[in-house]
């Protein structure tokens, strides 16, 4: 695999604050609009600040699915919340920090540090949060699954 690669990405305006994203090499295209906190923003339509907050979570989920099959790391779940925090630094506009808080849940209360090893070496690899300057916080859970047997939790 070589170390360097390209992403090709159209935008086209269409009115108002609303214009189209779109890959020559994807299926799918993105509505995207100035967010509702600035002038003639609109809301319940993806913006660029929530694209690059998930860009964040994303890279973070696929780093680890990548990290946790070779390190043969079984799990029953993973979900991660993201929240990226906007704001005035030296008079500009940027997402000066995003909280990424995965949730993995595991079978085996035995793998649990293996766990925790496996999604911080996924924060640290994760390409996107490598490319970005803003504080990455990173708060991680490791939950054992229930398992039900006869109406009985164990």
């Amino acid at each position: 695999m070589s170390a360097t690669h390209f992403y090709d990405v159209k935008l086209t305006w269409e009115q108002d604050r609303k214009g189209i994203l779109e890959s020559s090499v994807l299926n799918s295209k993105i509505e995207v609009v100035t967010p509702p906190e600035f002038p003639k923003g609109i809301e319940g339509i993806w913006s660029p600040e929530h694209l690059f907050v998930a860009a964040v979570n994303s890279c973070l989920m696929t780093t680890f699915l990548s990290i946790a099959e070779n390190s043969r790391l079984e799990f029953t779940t993973f979900e991660s919340n993201a929240v990226g925090k906007l704001e005035m630094v030296d008079g500009k506009f940027m997402i000066s920090e995003v909280t990424l808080k995965p949730i993995l849940t595991i079978r085996d209360e035995s793998s649990k540090e293996k766990a925790e090893r496996v999604l911080s070496k996924s924060e640290a690899a994760c390409l996107i949060s490598n490319s970005v300057k803003s504080t990455i916080i990173f708060e991680p859970q490791v939950k054992i699954e229930k398992v039900l047997i006869d109406n009985l939790t164990i």
